[in-house]
C-alpha cells in the first residue's frame, strides 16, 4: 500500500489499524510512501498471503474486448509502467489467464507472456522483489482428464518463465470433466507447481463440491474469482459470498469498478467504446448518475477518487480481494490509494441502497451453470 504525495505536504492514512514502517522515496515531482508487508491477507485456508488489492491483467495484449481492437508499442509500454508502478506502490498480486490476449481470444500477445517479461525485467533491477502470480486453466470442451490441467499449467509456466505460480484457478466450470479438473488442481499442488488453488465463476453448489473434493485430498480451496462490484452484487444474492465466508474461501472480485462505469469517467454523452458500450449504454449511465454523484461526494470527504471509494467498498465487505485492471501507471497509482482507510458502516450501507435502485448489468452466463 502507498500514499502518493504531490508537493510539500501530505496527509496520513485515515483509520489505520496497525503501525507501519514507512519508507519515503523522493522524486522531482512526487513522493511515494510505501508500507511493508503488513497489508497482506491469506487466501482462504491456504498459506498464501497476497496484498489486499491485486491487479488484473486481462487487458494486457487483448484486442478482442479492450484496447479498441488494437495493440501497439505505446500500449505495451503503458502496461509495463502499470506493472512497475503497482510494485512501487506495494501491490504485488497479479492475476492473468492463458486465454487473455491469446490467439484463442483473438488477442495480439498473451498476457502471461507479458507478465512474465515484466517480472523478469523487474527482477534484473530488483532481485529481491516478490511477485504473487495467479493464472487460470481454460476448461475447453476438448480438454479431457486431470492430466490436461497439469499440461496447461506447464504451458502457462513456460509463457510466464516461472517454475511455479502462487495461485492456479479453473477459469470457469467445464461442461464436463469438473471432478477431473479439481483432481488436476490437487495434483498441481502435490507436484509443487502451485502454492494454492482456486476456482472462478463458480456457483454455490459447484463451490461446495469443489471445496469438499479438495478437502478429501487435504488441500484447501483458496479462492473463488467472480464478477463483483457495487452495481453487480450477484455473489451476495446467489449464496456465493455467504458460502465463501462460511467455508473460509476468499472471494476475488473481478470487474470491481464495473469496467470503468463506476469511476465517473463515462457519462450518457461519453459512453465507453467497443463491447463495453453495449453494456454500459447512455440509458444505463443516465440511471447510474445519482449513484456516481454520491460516490464523488463521499470521495471528496476523504480526498479520494470515485474509483478508490468503490474499491474500498469491496474491501470493506471483508474476505474480498478486488483485482481492477491497470492499463497504465496512473490507474495503478490510483488503485493503490483504495486501501489503508475505510468507509464508515453508514456510507457502506448508503451506497448499497443507492446501487440497488440501478438495474443490474449482465454477467458471465457460466456463473449459473
Amino acid at each position: 500500500m502507498a500514499l502518493q504525495v504531490t508537493g510539500a505536504s501530505f496527509s496520513l492514512l485515515r483509520n489505520s489499524r496497525t503501525r507501519r514502517s514507512i519508507r519515503a522515496v523522493a522524486s522531482e515531482e512526487s513522493v511515494t510512501i510505501q508500507t511493508g508487508g503488513e497489508d497482506k491477507v491469506k487466501l482462504g485456508g491456504s498459506d498464501l498471503k497476497v496484498t489486499k488489492l491485486g491487479i488484473g491483467a486481462w487487458s494486457w495484449g487483448d484486442t478482442s474486448y479492450w484496447n479498441n481492437f488494437e495493440w501497439d508499442d505505446r500500449k505495451l509500454k503503458a502496461a509495463k509502467t502499470a506493472f512497475d508502478t503497482s510494485i512501487d506502490s506495494g501491490i504485488t498480486f497479479f492475476d492473468t489467464a492463458e486465454v487473455y490476449g491469446s490467439k484463442f481470444s483473438f488477442g495480439a500477445v498473451n498476457s502471461e507472456t507479458l507478465l512474465g517479461r515484466f517480472i523478469k525485467e523487474r527482477k534484473q533491477k530488483d532481485p529481491g522483489v516478490e511477485v504473487a502470480v495467479a493464472t487460470k486453466f481454460a476448461a475447453l470442451p476438448w480438454r479431457l482428464g486431470r492430466g490436461s490441467v497439469i499440461s496447461a499449467l506447464k504451458d502457462s509456466l513456460d509463457r510466464l518463465n516461472l517454475s511455479s505460480v502462487e495461485l492456479y484457478q479453473l477459469h470457469w466450470p467445464g461442461l464436463w470433466q469438473n471432478e477431473d479438473y479439481i483432481d488436476g488442481l490437487a495434483d498441481a499442488v502435490e507436484q509443487g507447481l502451485v502454492k494454492a488453488v482456486g476456482v472462478s465463476n463458480y456457483s454455490e453448489k459447484r463451490l461446495r463440491a469443489a471445496y469438499k473434493q479438495l478437502k478429501s485430498r487435504g488441500i484447501p480451496l483458496a479462492s473463488n474469482q467472480v464478477n463483483y462490484s457495487l452495481i453487480y452484487r450477484l455473489p451476495e444474492e446467489n449464496g456465493v459470498k455467504a458460502t465463501c465466508d462460511e467455508l473460509g474461501i476468499t472471494l476475488i472480485a473481478y470487474s470491481p469498478i464495473a469496467q470503468g462505469a463506476l469511476t465517473g469517467k463515462y457519462t450518457p454523452t461519453n459512453p465507453p467504446t467497443g463491447p463495453r458500450g453495449r453494456i454500459y449504454t447512455p440509458e444505463f449511465l443516465t440511471e447510474l448518475q445519482p449513484l456516481v454523484n454520491r460516490i464523488k461526494d463521499i470521495g471528496q470527504s476523504y480526498n479520494k477518487t470515485p474509483t478508490q471509494v468503490v474499491l474500498n467498498w469491496l474491501v470493506s465487505q471483508e474476505n474480498v480481494v478486488p483485482i481492477p485492471g491497470a492499463k497504465n501507471a496512473e490507474q495503478a497509482k490510483e488503485f493503490a490509494g483504495a486501501i489503508g482507510w475505510k468507509l464508515t458502516n453508514d456510507e457502506i450501507a448508503e451506497l448499497r441502497s443507492l446501487a440497488s435502485k440501478t438495474k443490474p448489468v449482465m454477467g458471465f452466463p457460466v456463473e449459473k451453470l
